[in-house]
């Protein structure tokens, strides 16, 4: 993607300082997401490293996840997997807890959403520790897959969310 796509996304995202805590520049995506062109672009750079790599599943994570990881999937000829957050999936589950910039959390992927041998490609909006991303990598290996990679829109650079995940391929393509 070239310089002059790059700025046009990154204007597209509204900045909220102080939010959901102080301290905190949350970048919001809804802004990007309602230009036609700026998603569309969007997506194409998601998918570009992974064209032609015979993605079996996309598992994308609440909530944001799942608004870039389904399109990644359709375009990628993929399923998708959702990783939700406790409480939302019916059948049996795993469950892994991690570290956020601002506190903890957890996610939850259903028993027999992939199967072993199966290559997975997760998605997610932002990178920022990389705590999430790793939760969910980890699940997925425990469940036999494959990760062929990680894709972000956004990476929170100062953050080193990267650092943790240097055993996979990590693509994104907004860095803050």
């Amino acid at each position: 993607m070239d310089v002059q796509s790059i700025d046009n996304l990154k204007a597209a995202i509204r900045e909220i300082p102080d939010w959901p805590k102080k301290g905190i520049l949350f970048y919001d995506v809804t802004t990007l997401l309602k230009q036609p062109r700026c998603f569309g672009d969007t997506i194409d750079a998601l998918i570009e490293p992974y064209k032609g790599k015979q993605v079996d599943l996309v598992l994308g994570m609440e909530a944001r996840g799942f608004i870039f990881a389904p399109t990644v999937a359709y375009a990628l000829k993929a399923g998708f997997v959702p990783v939700r957050k406790p409480g939302k999936l019916p059948a049996a589950k795993f469950r892994a807890e991690y570290q956020l910039e601002y506190g903890t959390d957890c996610l939850e992927v259903h028993q027999d959403a992939i199967q072993p041998g199966q290559r997975v490609l997760i998605v997610d909006d932002l990178i920022a520790t990389g705590g999430t991303a790793l939760a969910v990598a980890g699940m997925a290996e425990k469940m036999g897959a494959q990760v062929l990679g990680l894709a972000f829109v956004v990476e929170l650079t100062f953050l080193n969310g990267r650092d943790k995940l240097t055993k996979y391929d990590v693509h994104s393509i907004l860095k803050y």
